[in-house]
């Protein structure tokens, strides 16, 4: 029996949720009765997807009066602003002035060499994977502590099996994802006061558009899938039922500063 209603009357922001992991947290978040504003950036070549976002949103509402309500903001996590402004259209959204989840989800990875690494391209991997998780936690922490009462809420960091382990193509990639978690780690103890509680996800090996070209390799697949104890790469929607279970303050209310593996067991069996 399909399991609903685990996130009736919450609101929520996704970054970089038209796409991937992000699309798939929104449309269950959606399903599970939770309002979602999701950021994008608004280019012209993304709109197929918000727009196929749009359209998925509408049919889970004709089909479940119950099911959230989609809204959505445009601008580049790399700003502070955008955090405050995709804050702000969810306090709007939720219809009682509240957040209750924020899922730090917007990243970029582009494969390069160390050695020859452009400074740009360094700068540019930090600032989206970074920069933006900390702007829009600190935004999100802000109106969860002191703009609504009682205080509280859960804030979920994208992190990724990289912050555990090395990458020769992901030197300036990794990092990031090893500060996501740390800073889900000591927001954690900074807001518990608050009732906020602060998770990392850690994505292992999952089929996106960040990685599509890399997995076409039909032999680096096959050898991925032969590391990974259930046997294939995760699909996008893996993702989705632990970010309930992390939004979720009856299934995840003593949870906090933990770190969930979601990579088919591929960490354990990396020996």
């Amino acid at each position: 029996m399909s399991i609903t209603g685990i996130l009736a009357n919450k609101t929520a922001i996704i970054t970089g949720g038209t796409t991937g992991i992000g699309r798939a947290i929104c449309l269950e978040y959606l399903r599970q009765g939770c309002n979602v504003v999701v950021n994008h950036l608004g280019l012209e070549k993304d709109q197929v997807h918000l727009d196929s976002l749009v359209a998925e949103a509408e049919k889970l509402r004709e089909a479940s009066p119950s099911a959230g309500r989609l809204a959505h903001q445009q601008g580049d996590v790399r700003e502070p602003e955008t955090a405050a402004q995709l804050v702000a259209r969810a306090v709007e959204h939720s219809g009682n002035g509240r957040l209750d989840v924020c899922v730090s989800n917007a990243g970029i990875c582009t494969f390069a060499d160390f050695l020859t690494l452009s400074p740009d391209l360094f700068s540019k991997t930090v600032r989206t994977n970074l920069d933006g998780a900390f702007y829009v936690t600190q935004a999100a922490a802000r109106q969860m502590a002191q703009h609504q009462s009682p205080p509280g809420g859960s804030i979920i960091g994208m992190s990724s099996i990289s912050a555990l382990v090395g990458g020769g193509g992901q030197t300036h990639y990794t990092p990031t994802k090893a500060g996501v978690l740390s800073l889900m780690q000591s927001t954690a103890v900074a807001l518990g006061q608050y009732g906020i509680r602060c998770n990392s996800l850690l994505p292992g090996t999952i089929r996106t558009q960040l990685n599509d070209e890399d997995l076409a390799d039909d032999a680096k697949r096959t050898y991925m899938e032969s590391r990974i104890p259930l046997g294939r790469t995760g699909a996008p929607a893996d993702l989705a039922g632990p970010a309930v279970f992390l939004a979720s303050e009856q299934l995840s209310g003593y949870v906090t500063g933990a770190q969930l593996l979601v990579d088919g067991g591929l960490f354990v069996n990396l020996q």
